[in-house]
Order: structure tokens, then sequence, then C-alpha cells
């Protein structure tokens, strides 16, 4: 068996094995949803599996735009849109150029506006670095640049030191150099560091910068432009953002956002998926335009507010019960490590049993030995709902550990993080928050 189909086998005995504890690939019974509960096989559970933010795919002004573009157009405008697009792209188009002060492209989805960009954006004298934790969409798409030659290769996280080191050796060779990052890393929830990457753009004239904000979206940022951009100075002329509307912003698609309208128009009259895919439904340009008159209102940082305060309670009231937190930052996304895979089973059967659903970070979406739990705060969960969350945690997991044979040592171990052998607790914390601006 080869390296890549041992990865597959090993992925595909783990994944199944949660789907046969009942902890995966599951579906829901609900007549309606509201937002904070599921029901799964009769039983309802608290959901802190959602990416949904603000909770704005519960909005009656989304589900009503939503329903009337489906009443004026229908389910579907089935026409490619390198012939003719539905007028409310028109309309979406504008909104979000407002939004980020910039040209941009709606895609169908990220994904599909990821495999239009980079094949257009790298050319072939061109070297791309990804950071190792990237996410799948780009590196997916950054796939398609094998086939041309071009070089394509990976640095360790967040590591600037690393990333210049490889910048100035791929120089000797290459014309442009293209690190691809994460705004908001879909993981840890940890946050790019802008104003490092700022001055490499400052200091390499050949470097361009490609981020995937999507994960950022809405929560941060004039607008709800994003996290980068709220940390941005000013819009690099060599830098290039996707974003998207799937999370926080409450309905679905892709946001692709360009220095200049020279290089928007070349992906737009090039890009494969801008030519051969279907395009967004009306329903879903219908729910988007709604959304973004939320963003473009003062209710925006209203809700902003109210999401930053309930992240930062999640965080004092992780540090209360001495959880081990990973990757600590004022983005919604959290995640608790456990270290084991059997840890991790064994723990979120337990919170299930407790009335919780959460999401198992296991093999391949990280290494075994960094499996934790990935729990997205949203403005449909109450101050209540995230204490009982964490006690709840802090107890399981101690029962746990005992059953599997392990230890909060070696969770702390794992992750790398400091630990007091007398206390048996972290000394200084999982990790260093970053503060954003609103």
């Amino acid at each position: 068996m080869n390296h890549y189909e041992d990865r597959l086998h090993k992925a595909n005995e783990i994944i199944s094995r949660g789907r046969d504890m009942g902890l995966g690939q599951l579906a829901t019974e609900d007549t309606q949803l509201y937002g904070r509960e599921v029901k799964l096989k009769g039983k309802d559970y608290i959901n802190f599996s959602s990416c949904s933010y603000f909770g704005l795919e519960m909005d009656p002004r989304l589900k009503a735009s939503s329903i009337d573009a489906i009443d004026r157009y229908g389910t579907q405008f089935s026409s490619s849109r390198a012939y003719i697009s539905l007028g409310l792209y028109t309309e979406l188009e504008k909104s979000m150029e407002e939004i980020f002060g910039q040209p941009i492209i709606l895609a169908p989805t990220v994904s599909l506006g990821h495999v239009s960009n980079i094949p257009i954006l790298v050319k072939e004298n061109d070297a791309v670095i990804l950071d190792e934790q990237m996410h799948t969409s780009v590196s997916t798409a950054t796939g398609l640049l094998t086939a041309r030659k071009i070089t394509v290769e990976m640095v360790r996280h967040s590591r600037m030191d690393k990333l210049e080191e490889r910048i100035i050796e791929l120089s000797k060779t290459h014309k442009r150099i293209w690190y691809m990052l994460d705004g908001v890393y879909s993981i840890y929830g940890d946050l790019a560091p802008v104003k490092e990457l700022y001055a490499l753009l400052e200091k390499y004239n050949n470097l361009h910068l490609y981020v995937d904000d999507s994960h950022g979206m809405s929560w941060a940022g004039k607008y709800g432009r994003g996290y980068f951009l709220s940390q941005a100075p000013y819009f690099h002329d060599r830098l290039y953002l996707v974003s998207g509307m799937a999370k926080c912003f409450g309905s679905a698609g892709g946001i692709l956002v360009y220095p200049n309208v020279e290089i928007r128009n070349l992906v737009r009259n090039c890009g494969t998926t801008m030519i051969f895919s279907g395009p967004m439904q009306p329903a879903v340009l219908g729910a988007c335009i709604a959304s973004a008159r939320i963003h473009l209102s003062r209710e925006l940082e209203v809700k902003q507010k109210q999401l930053q305060d309930k992240i930062r309670f999640f965080n004092q009231t992780a540090k209360l019960y001495e959880l081990p937190l990973i990757g600590e930052s004022n983005s919604p996304i959290n995640f608790i490590g456990v270290g084991s895979p059997n840890v991790g089973y064994n723990i979120v059967k337990r919170m299930m049993e407790a009335g919780f659903f959460l999401n198992l970070s296991v093999y391949p979406s990280v290494s075994e030995k960094h499996t934790g739990l990935r729990m997205p705060i949203t403005l449909h969960h109450t101050m209540e709902d995230i204490d009982l969350l964490l006690k709840t945690i802090s107890i399981e997991l101690k029962k746990a550990l005992v059953e599997e044979a392990y230890s909060m040592k070696e969770i702390f171990k794992a992750f790398k993080l400091p630990y007091d052998e007398k206390l048996g607790i972290s000394k200084t914390g999982a990790a260093v928050e970053r503060e954003i601006d609103s």
C-alpha cells in the first residue's frame, strides 16, 4: 500500500468509527429549526457545531427575501453567467463592492471561486507557498497548477521566519512568490499575523498574498468585511482576498476581491467556473441581498459586540475550568485539545449523553495526537449554554481520561503547552490572544 492509499485507508477507518458510534454523518429530525437546538435520534441537543456565527440563517428578513426571489424568479435561473445573469446579481455585486471597497466577483461557492481564481492569477514562473493549515479548498485548487509544473510547497503554520527564508530562496529561480493562507483558521480559530505579512509585502516586491477569510467574514471589520481587512492598514495592490457567505453571513456563495478592475475582469472572463459552472440560485441571491443590507447598517456593530461578549465569556470560562483551550483568539471558533482519538470519541459520546452536540476534530483534519473538540459560538447560544457546556466538559473529560488511560499532562504535551507539574494545570494559558478592531 502506497503512502496515499495508507492515508486514505486510515481516514476512512477513523471517520467510519465515528459514524458507527453515532457521532458523525447524522441528519436532523426537526420539523422546524430555530437555531439553538437540533433533534438527533429522537433527542434534542444544544448545537455547538454551527458556523453561522450571527444566526442570520433564521433571520425573518433573509427568509422573506429568499421566498420573494423564488416567487418572482423561480427556483433556478439555469444559464451560464458567460451569457446572462439574473438581475439580482447586479444588486448583490453593488452591495458587496460597497462592503469591501474593491472590485469583486460572486461565485456559487468559495471552492469554485478558488478554482477560477488560482489558475488565472498564478503564472508559469511563479512559486506558491501554502500555510500548512490553509483550508483544503485552496490546496485542492493549487493541484491544478501541478500540470503546468508550477512550484507548490508548504511552510509551517504562521511561521513568518520560515516563510521569509522560502521567499528569499525561491526568488532566486522564480519571478513572483505567492503565500496562500487563511485569515481565520478553521480548526483552532487562530488568526493570521496581518501586520507581519504587510511588513513582508513592503520588504519583498515580488510577494503576493492570497487570503481565504471565509471564517472572518461579518463578525469583524467595517461592514463585516472580515478579520484580515480589519487588521490591514489598506488594501494592498498585491493582495487577493476570498471570503464566503455560507457562515456568519447567513446564506451561501463566495466573494472574490481584487486590487483592480483589470484583474477582476480577467478572472471573470477566463475563470473556468465562471464559464462552465451553474449560477447562484434566486433564493440564495435573495437571502444574500437581505444580509448585505444588514451589514451596511448600524445593526451590524450591535451584532459584532454581542458576539464578542460571548467569545470573551467562553475564553474566560474555559480558563476558569482549567481546560486546554488551543489557539485562543477573538474569533468565534474554539478548540479544546484532548490529544488522543480514543479520548475524543469518549468525551463526545459523553457530551451527547449530556445533551450537547459538538464537532470532534480528528484525523485527517488534524494529526492524531492533536485531536480535539471544535465548538463555534453563535448568537443562538446563551451565556448559560456556554457555561454549562464548559462545566460539563471539565467533568466528563476527567472521566474520559481515566477510562482511556490518558492524562491532562499528555494533552498539554501534545499541544506543546506549558504545564505545572505540581498543580497539574497550565501555567500561562493555552495561547496568546490577538485583539481585533471591529
